[in-house]
Parts: structure tokens; sequence; C-alpha cells
């Protein structure tokens, strides 16, 4: 019988071209919206308090032990600064290329995942503006390493922006941790999709090490680490949709602006003919069928009482005439 399947266009490997626009694009709102959303002073050093209050009725301040020991040693502090400022700039874009030339097929569903998650954050930082340890007033027992040590790199007293550049960040954005989600993010991929077994190690080690730095360089709250983790797992969650919605949208303008994605149709090989049994290629039924044919379609026919009186029994109408 006639076959013919309709299958969808084969997915075609993302471009760089068009991978670097789509990413800076990204990253450029995500720092412009950090700086628009900055809320007030006041505000956002209550809800530090309230997480530092919330965390010693839980017993979960950690922040304390960890800032004294790097500020009691340098040869602690001084690297995980250095590990603050730039990890994050170094490691997730690595990971991302890494993704992009060795595991193609996934690359989408990790890029839409980082972003989603990155978008996510910003409306944390929007809907909650939190002053980070570092900045409380000196009575609550922190020490910012970074300005402790920014003698030793290329921050200043602001954060880990470059020295003279501390107004191009917003430092009360501190809920949640991204440092900590991305690092998350990081470990995942590399401990299900690398092969060798340090780098799978370092999967587990980036995220726990960010974690202990993120409160020990009083950047951030314990809580601010595990709500980037929630940040991240939220954002794996909606990777899926996110990814069919953008399909959705690109095919939507591919067909508005005249390039409609086409479905590709395998050819009907059998052009009309049927195959019988046992036959490898469809052959085409004709009127005269050839005496297989008559035996593969059933017993011969009886002849009835119109042939048996206009022909003899040889078959020859002549005769039968006579």
């Amino acid at each position: 019988m006639p076959h013919a399947t309709t299958a969808p266009a084969p997915r075609h490997r993302p471009r760089w071209w068009t991978e670097l626009p789509l990413l800076a694009l990204v990253y450029a709102a995500y720092s412009g919206g950090r700086l628009l959303v900055r809320g007030d002073v006041s505000t956002a050093v209550d809800h530090g308090l309230a997480i530092l209050r919330l965390e010693k009725a839980l017993y979960l301040n950690a922040e304390h032990p960890l800032n004294r020991l790097f500020t009691a040693h340098p040869s602690v502090g001084i690297p995980s600064d250095f590990a603050y400022a730039s990890l994050h700039y170094v490691v997730t874009p690595a990971v991302l290329i890494w993704m992009f030339r060795r595991h193609s097929a996934l690359y989408r569903r990790a890029r839409t995942w980082l972003m989603t998650s990155t978008m996510l954050g910003l409306i944390g930082f929007t809907l909650m503006p939190t002053c980070p340890p570092r900045l409380l007033d000196a009575k609550h027992g922190f020490v910012d390493t970074m300005a402790q040590y920014s003698s030793y790199g290329w921050w200043g007293t602001e954060a880990s922006a470059p020295r003279g550049m501390g107004g191009m960040t917003n430092q009360y954005a501190a809920m949640p941790s991204l440092h900590v989600g991305w690092a998350l993010w990081c470990g995942i991929l590399l401990w299900r999709h690398a092969k060798h077994p340090l780098l799978r190690a370092a999967g587990i080690a980036y995220p726990l090490v960010t974690t202990f730095i993120v409160m020990g360089t009083a950047n951030h709250y314990f809580l601010d680490a595990v709500a980037g983790c929630a940040v991240m797992g939220v954002g794996a969650l909606l990777a899926r949709p996110v990814t069919r919605l953008a399909g959705r949208v690109r095919s939507a303008l591919l067909v508005r602006f005249g390039k409609p994605g086409t479905a590709v149709e395998s050819p009907d090989v059998s052009a009309g003919c049927e195959t019988s049994a046992g036959e490898r290629i469809p052959g085409q039924r004709t009127s005269s069928a050839e005496p297989s044919d008559a035996a593969a379609d059933g017993p011969p026919r009886r002849a009835d009482a119109s042939d048996r009186a206009g022909r003899a029994p040889d078959g020859d109408p002549a005769t039968a005439a006579r």
C-alpha cells in the first residue's frame, strides 16, 4: 500500500556567530537590570539583618567563623578574593564553550537553563534588595576582606569591581547569590557530561568551594547561597518549556519573513504500485496479469452457463459457432 511519512526538519548545530550576540544581549540586560533595580539602602540593610537573625535562630550562622578565618590568614583570604572576583567570569563561559563544542545536542538546553535562571535572579534582586554582610555596621562582626586585601588585586573597596568602577555595580544585589548559582550550573554539567574523573571531581568541588568563598569574604549569607541553588533549580524546570517557546517564536518569525520551516517528506517509492508478499520492489498491477499473478489472486473461477454456451471445450470460438 502507498506509504509516505512526514519527519521534522533536522535541527542544525548552533552557530557561534548567532550565539555570541544572544549571550551578550542577555548579559547586558542582566547587568543593566541590576543597576536599575537599586533599592533603598535602609530597606536593603533591614533585609540583611533579617536574614542574619533567621540564620542565628536556625543555627546556620557559618559566615562569622569563616570571615574570621579569611581575615586572620591572608594565605586563605587573598586567593579567595581573587577567586570571588574572577572565577565566575572565567569558568562559566568556559563550561558554556565546552558544551557548545563537545555536546552541541545539549547546548541549547544548557544555555537556556543558564539564561532563565539569571533572569530569575534579577527578579530576586528587584523584589528583595539585600545588604551583604561586609556592608553591615562593624558592630555586627564582619570584615570586608575585598577591602582588606584590595592592594593585592585589581578591585577597590566596592565589591569586586575594578578600582574606580564601583558605581557600575549594584552592591545590594546579594539575594540570591548567582556566584553560587552559576557555580552549581557548571558543577552539574561537568558531573553529568565530563568523562575525565578530575573534571567530574571539579564539578563537585567548584560549587562547594564557591559557597565557602562567598561567605568567608562576607559577600553573601548562607541563605543567599541556598536561594542561588533554588533559582537554578527553578531555571532547570523551566528550561524545556522556554526552549519550546523559543522554537515556536523562531518558527513564527521565519514564516513572517518568508522563510517558513518545511517538513521533509520521504519519497513515495511505490509510485502507486502495490507490493505483494515476497516482493522486494513494488510491481505495477495491470489488467493482463501474469500467470503467477493469477495464481496469487486465488483459485480459478468456474465457467458459467454463458461461457459454456459460447465456447467449445477447447476454447475455440469458431468451433462453438458451428
